[in-house]
């Protein structure tokens, strides 16, 4: 169901911000796609735009404005396209004999290569089986996409942590990174690439082939000290492959468990670490974040809002979220206020802890079910949160920090580390006890570590709670006479 706003027309157009697009299409009529592709960079782009570019098969053409592509009068049924500013991840294109490939994002692993040099070792001319490579054997947070004559190749990481959509209608088939693009292109109901998938195009609609994803398999037995062992080991790699040739970076703080082993992950790797801690005022959690920081010997900037400082943004952070979601709106506005004061510091990579819950058994609800219906059904519950994290968390974060030119880096959400944790047995999570502490495994890990029993021990509380972001919602939504569901979706609207 999509919602309507209530705001000015003058105003509707700054809820659209999109400083980073990339869209894909293929004209099922053989028609030339690249002037709706330049219509709609130029649409969504902002002020802070400062780059485009399109490819072709056959052509690659860069620029500072789109009117200089328009000026190039491409003509081709398949082309690629991309707006963003100057501080965004990377797109690099390749060069093929009757084909380009079109990367967005980053490669960890294998370190500092670029996707040119990857490239240049696969198979030519077979797309596919060139899309199949490089999903199985890059650690990254990427997209790829190759344009050829008669359609489009293209896959995405296997967590899903770069966007990406896809959908069709009678007259175009297409990919992008964000949802609002589809719409202004008429596809009604556009869908989450499945991660570790490769996608073919053509004239005749989407074929998909599972290549790297995450099955389901019954747990392996192992001890709790063998597993802890384990997971350090694969979380020390995660970080350092994230944080490889930075200086400095920021990590999202609470306080809690999960930033507080990516904050001391850093800090082992030799990078300068910021701490950043937002938060409504007068919480207890702000308290725990500086015990917290002190622990760690970590720097700690807070930032405090106010009630009305959340209906000063809400409206912005659903739309970069793009769904009329309350509980996305309750962890998109701190999110919003920490990818923002990030950017005011001067960072350009923010690292956070999404994902440990999924993996890990952070959440109560895994508990209730484990005691309600036993250990097949939560692991199975897990397993489908686990795989479906790209659409339920990190699309969400990774928008709004787009928006902010922030780079998002997720340490949890490595292939290595989730196919691990989905091996592991449920009572190396947590007990079958209402009371348990949950993600057992995950503090004995950080405990080895070397983190003090105040932050291994600590127990979990979600985002939109520890911050009071969704008592607050709720409070104003009552105010307004409303519920959260209705207000939250009042600042939705469809891109016409």
């Amino acid at each position: 169901m999509f919602y309507q706003n209530n705001y000015p027309s003058a105003l509707k157009r700054e809820w659209w911000p999109a400083t980073k697009t990339t869209i894909a299409m293929l004209d099922k009529s053989g028609g030339n796609a690249t002037p709706k592709i330049i219509e709609i960079l130029e649409a969504l782009s902002t002020e802070d735009t400062s780059r485009f570019g399109i490819a072709t098969p056959s052509t690659v053409t860069t620029s500072k404005d789109a009117e200089s592509l328009r000026s190039q009068k491409l003509i081709s049924p398949v082309a690629v396209g991309f707006a963003k500013s100057k501080q965004g991840k990377e797109t690099e294109f390749v060069r093929l004999a009757d084909a380009t490939v079109v990367f967005e994002g980053r490669i960890y692993s294998p370190t500092s290569t670029p996707i040119s040099e990857l490239i240049a070792k696969k198979p030519k001319q077979d797309y596919v089986r060139l899309a199949e490579e490089v999903v199985k054997g890059v650690e990254g947070d990427f997209s790829l996409m190759v344009t050829k004559a008669d359609g489009i190749v293209a896959t995405r990481d296997p967590i899903g942590v770069e966007p990406l959509y896809y959908g069709e209608n009678a007259s175009i088939a297409a990919f992008a990174s964000n949802r609002k693009t589809l719409w202004k292109l008429g596809i009604e109901d556009p869908k989450s690439f499945p991660p570790g998938n490769v996608a073919v195009v053509n004239s005749e609609g989407f074929k998909f082939k599972p290549v790297t994803t995450l099955a389901y398999s019954e747990a392996k037995p192992i001890t709790l000290t063998d597993a802890a062992e384990k997971l350090q080991k694969l979380l020390e790699q995660s970080v350092q492959m994230r944080v490889e040739g930075l200086r400095k970076a920021a990590v999202a703080f609470s306080g809690g468990l999960d930033s507080s082993v990516v904050a001391f992950l850093v800090k082992k790797c030799g990078v300068d670490v910021q701490l950043v801690h937002v938060s409504l005022e007068n919480q207890p959690e702000t308290e725990e974040a500086w015990r917290a920081a002190e622990e760690l010997d970590l720097p700690l900037q807070v930032h405090l809002f106010k009630e009305a400082d959340i209906e000063k943004i809400i409206g912005k952070v659903v739309t970069l979220v793009e769904e009329p979601d309350p509980i996305k709106a309750s962890i998109g506005v701190p999110f919003y206020w920490t990818a923002e004061k990030v950017t005011e510091a001067g960072f350009r990579v923010l690292l956070a802890g999404q994902g440990a819950d999924e993996l890990f058994g952070g959440y109560q609800r895994y508990v209730n079910e484990y005691i309600a219906e036993g250990d097949e059904k939560v692991r199975r519950t897990m397993y489908n949160d686990v795989v479906n994290i790209h659409e339920s968390n990190i699309e969400r974060d990774e928008k709004i920090c787009g928006f902010h030119d922030v780079e998002l880096r997720l340490p949890f959400a490595s292939y290595q580390t989730a196919e691990f944790a989905l091996g592991l047995p449920t009572e190396l999570k947590f007990e079958r006890k209402a009371d348990s502490l949950r993600k057992l495994v995950l503090r004995k890990a950080a405990e080895n570590m070397g983190l003090s029993e105040a932050i291994s021990a600590k127990p979990k509380k979600a985002v939109q709670y520890g911050t009071g972001i969704s008592s607050a919602l709720k409070k104003i939504a009552k105010k307004r006479k409303t519920t959260l569901a209705d207000y939250v979706g009042g600042f939705f609207q469809k891109v016409e």
